[in-house]
């Protein structure tokens, strides 16, 4: 089991991929895909149990993720490769003619670890709690993972599984909002306030946690507590804290870096300012 330190310098390694591929194709969305490394690294490498080297689409006796914010798909592939998925270097075909790296993730071109096509934004919670309510009807008690964008809440959709998930009792289901305040158009607040998200949570029926998404040690310890409350009848929701392009200092915290790829001269900068951990493909 890797220690928090160890998984920091995965994640070092997983925002240069994502700085890199982004620059090599000209086009993606580093800014989200920054701010989730931390989280998508402790998931794959500490908190679920999954089995890359028996990858089949059913994906029995081991947790699920499912994507929903689909266009940060620059940072699921680095940590699927790094995991062991399929090889690192093919991360340098991210969004190239006959890429199995789509700029979002599909099913079509057979890549190991997608289980759905995913950017379509709202869809992604009731394609998980279909395969949560699967995983019951077979005896499975292996869990699900959701992650969300903020800005994706502001979908109809979203709260109609919130709905049928506190109504049907999912409570193999844990879910995780990026909450980095910001999307494609400025931010969250400007663009249609969330309000009292945690409330609305509540009100909804769903057990609520918070944490910060940059520390590992708290991604950690929530999400196990997140996994304590399974199986009690309610499904559970983290609000993660995060900043959009969180460890590139001209990335941070704004949304103008939602949807642009960095050209040479900023990849160079920002590169500067992460260690090479596990080796650039």
């Amino acid at each position: 089991m890797p220690t928090p330190q160890e998984l920091n310098r995965i994640a070092s390694q997983v925002r240069r991929d994502i700085l890199r591929m982004t620059n090599g194709s000209a086009s993606g969305h580093p800014g989200g895909s920054l701010g989730c490394a931390d989280y998508l690294v402790a998931l794959y490498f500490e908190i679920m149990n999954v089995h890359p080297e028996k990858w089949d689409m059913d994906g029995i006796g081991e947790d699920l993720f499912f994507l929903s914010n689909g266009h940060i798909s620059p940072v699921w592939y680095s940590v699927l490769s790094r995991r062991g998925y399929f090889p690192v270097s093919e991360l340098g075909t991210f969004r190239k003619i006959n890429s199995r790296l789509q700029g979002h993730p599909a099913t079509e071109e057979g890549l190991e670890g997608i289980r759905v096509a995913s950017g379509s934004l709202g869809q992604g919670l009731s394609v998980a709690l279909g395969a949560a309510q699967a995983k019951k009807l077979n005896g499975d008690k292996s869990l699900v993972y959701t992650l969300h964008g903020d800005g994706e809440l502001q979908e109809g959709q979203i709260w109609e599984a919130a709905m049928y998930a506190a109504h049907n009792k999912v409570d193999n289901v844990i879910s995780v909002v990026d909450y980095n305040g910001q999307q494609i158009d400025g931010p969250l607040s400007a663009v249609l306030d969330l309000g009292d998200l945690a409330g609305k949570w509540k009100a909804f029926g769903w057990n609520v946690l918070t944490m910060d998404g940059h520390d590992m040690e708290d991604i950690l310890k929530t999400v196990h507590q997140a996994q304590g409350m399974c199986g009690q009848g309610k499904p559970t929701i983290i609000l993660m804290t995060t900043a959009m392009g969180k460890g590139v200092d001209f990335m941070e915290g704004t949304h103008k870096w939602h949807g642009v790829a960095p050209n040479d001269e900023q990849l160079a900068n920002a590169l500067g300012q992460l260690e090479e951990t596990l080796g650039d493909y």
